[in-house]
């Protein structure tokens, strides 16, 4: 019987082995990036790599930020990947909702013309993007940033899938008690996706945030800059102390860590759900 404990013991150790270290490869580019961020400016072209700082230079975060208008590139950010987090949410749900749960002629069509764009990479679509955007007047304008991000095709896929795992005879129950489409939604979907609607909030949020050749495109103004754009020039002014560049990337990772935190018990319930099921 023990001989069997520590065999089960050494087989789950030995499947864990290789996710810590592949965890551990992920997470040691940020951990350089964040010690650096607190090293003096020379120690970053040191032969060696000093992972804890002798000397601590919080300082180099408040340097930074005077440097450039960052706190108003921050909160153009966070407007911009806020409104398209809750417009991926609001259309992807509805979306994945009328392509789960409805028939009508051509809907496998839609799916697979849906589907399709996710193979279109962004530079296809750029110009065409920014013409429609051009005609509306939105250049140089949050809802020209957010504008064509509200709804992904992943996201419709996403929430598609899982809501075809909620059985159809709850809704055809809630139909004959009299409740509308909205209410089914509202009441009966909405609470059992709280996991697949977690991962859309986190993914769209991400993407977002990390955008940068659209913001591009569509933006000339300072005032409408985003994080990244404000992130890459000042990584281009050579005038810049490097380990301050630092301190400005480990300030763009903080969101969307943050973000990952708040919805970590849905998306963990989400898994432990879909490995049960399994």
């Amino acid at each position: 019987m023990r001989r069997r404990a520590m065999l089960h013991a050494l087989s789950r150790w030995s499947g864990l082995a290789p996710l810590a270290a592949l965890a551990f490869l992920f997470v040691l580019p940020i951990v350089w990036m964040t010690t650096t961020s607190f090293q003096a400016g020379e120690k970053m072209f040191q032969l060696t790599t000093e992972w804890i700082p002798s000397v601590w230079h919080p300082e180099n975060y408040g340097n930074a930020l005077s440097r450039s208008a960052f706190p108003r590139f921050f909160l153009n950010s966070a407007i911009v990947s806020a409104s398209v987090m809750l417009g991926n949410v609001v259309f992807c749900t509805l979306a994945g909702y009328g392509l789960a749960k409805f028939r009508f002629p051509g809907d496998r069509l839609l799916l697979l013309v849906i589907l399709s764009t996710l193979m279109l990479p962004l530079e296809v679509t750029l110009v065409p993007t920014f013409l429609v955007i051009h005609k509306l007047g939105w250049v140089n304008s949050y809802q020209g940033i957010a504008g064509p991000l509200l709804i992904d095709a992943f996201g419709v896929f996403l929430m598609r899938q899982f809501i075809l795992k909620i059985p159809s005879d709850y809704l055809e129950a809630a139909r004959i008690d009299g409740a509308g489409e909205l209410r089914i939604l509202r009441s009966i979907i909405l609470p059992q996706c709280k996991a697949a609607l977690a991962v859309l909030a986190l993914f769209s949020f991400r993407d977002s945030w990390d955008q940068f050749l659209w913001p591009l495109v569509v933006v000339s103004r300072d005032e409408f800059r985003t994080y990244p754009l404000g992130l890459v020039r000042f990584g281009d002014d050579y005038g810049n102390p490097p380990t301050e560049q630092m301190a400005i990337a480990v300030l763009a990772t903080l969101p969307v860590f943050l973000l990952f935190l708040v919805l970590q018990r849905a998306l963990r319930k989400g898994f432990d759900l879909s490995a049960f099921k399994g």
